[in-house]
């Protein structure tokens, strides 16, 4: 049976499944690199949802709250945060209004997409850690936008130091608390009186160009209480353990990940693995959109996420190490 076509950003799970004729749940997804230990955000989001959420627009005091909360965690004045539909509009609202950048390839594909004009004069975007590698930026790394999508999870603190001063900052809550169906991200713009990017009333032309009611009423209820349950330095401690385990796992099998501090590891030399998993009911990560088409990215699971990796590889990688297409 033909496995589905990869997608361009992963999430591939439950087209996998329908390819194969499986419930979705019968896949383990890890071609989304989510927070492996974030508890369940269902009961929380439950509290939130009803008929008088559903049956309105959000309002202010709903954004004011939520972008309040988030402001509060990550250390800055709320009136330099943007609420966005997830990190991928927080992308695309910043490179339109930049209107020209640059990116060091590999790194995440979204940013060419939305960059109107490649000027390697002009801004750099870059994650950190890096993605898809998921190797931390050095001290002396330089880049206009910051990426930090997978930051909180690599190092248990909400953003670099003294970053947000000088550079616009991106993020994503919902990798950080594993809820990538309430698409919740945001843009922090640098402060008035840093010596970084020079944009005046950025923020402010960064609202004026998101689509009305960007995020939903059920996604900035929930904000402040699922904010409130982020226990991101516990969160970051188990996740460099279980990358250990899934290191040593892949290892085992003769596989050869790179060094990664993120939530994720990126495995080079292994055309055909992502679909010979697939048919064994783990996805991966296809890096074809970094520019990497031999390599996949596996996101760190949990502890049985990791038992069912062990059993589809046994089944896997001697077929992909050993056949012609190595």
């Amino acid at each position: 049976m033909t496995v589905v076509a990869p997608g361009e950003h992963g999430g591939d799970g439950r087209l996998v499944a329908a390819s194969l004729g499986l419930d979705p749940d019968q896949v383990l997804d890890l071609s989304m690199s989510l927070n492996p230990f974030a508890p369940d955000p269902t009961p929380i989001v439950r509290r939130h949802t009803s008929a008088a959420t559903l049956g309105r627009y959000p309002d202010q005091s709903d954004l004011g709250a939520a972008t309040g909360e988030l402001a509060k965690v990550l250390g800055v004045d709320p009136q330099r945060v943007l609420l966005t539909n997830g990190g991928a509009e927080a992308i695309a609202l910043v490179a339109a209004e930049l209107g020209r950048g640059w990116v060091d390839e590999p790194d995440f594909s979204l940013y060419w997409r939305h960059i109107p004009v490649r000027d390697r004069t002009g801004p750099t975007f870059r994650s950190d850690p890096h993605n898809p590698t998921g190797r931390m930026a050095g001290v002396d790394a330089r880049a206009e936008v910051w990426d930090e999508a997978f930051y909180p999870l690599a190092t248990g603190r909400w953003t670099a130091a003294g970053r947000c001063t000088t550079s616009v900052v991106l993020g994503s809550l919902t990798k950080v608390l594993a809820c990538p169906g309430l698409r919740v991200g945001y843009v922090v713009v640098p402060d008035d009186d840093g010596a970084g990017l020079d944009v005046p009333g950025l923020r402010d032309r960064l609202a004026r160009r998101q689509p009305a009611w960007s995020v939903g009423p059920v996604a900035l209820a929930a904000v402040p209480e699922l904010l409130a349950s982020a226990d991101i330095a516990r969160w970051s401690v188990q996740i460099a353990g279980a990358r250990t385990e899934l290191v040593a796992l892949l290892r085992a099998h003769g596989l050869d990940p790179l060094l990664s501090e993120a939530n994720f590891v990126l495995v080079p030399r292994v055309p055909g693995l992502r679909d010979t998993l697939a048919r064994h009911r783990v996805v991966v990560r296809d890096c074809a959109s970094f520019g990497l088409p031999d390599h996949i990215r596996i996101a760190v699971p949990g502890p049985e996420g990791l038992a069912r990796l062990d059993g589809a590889l046994t089944r896997s990688v001697a077929t992909v190490i050993g056949g012609s297409d190595r």
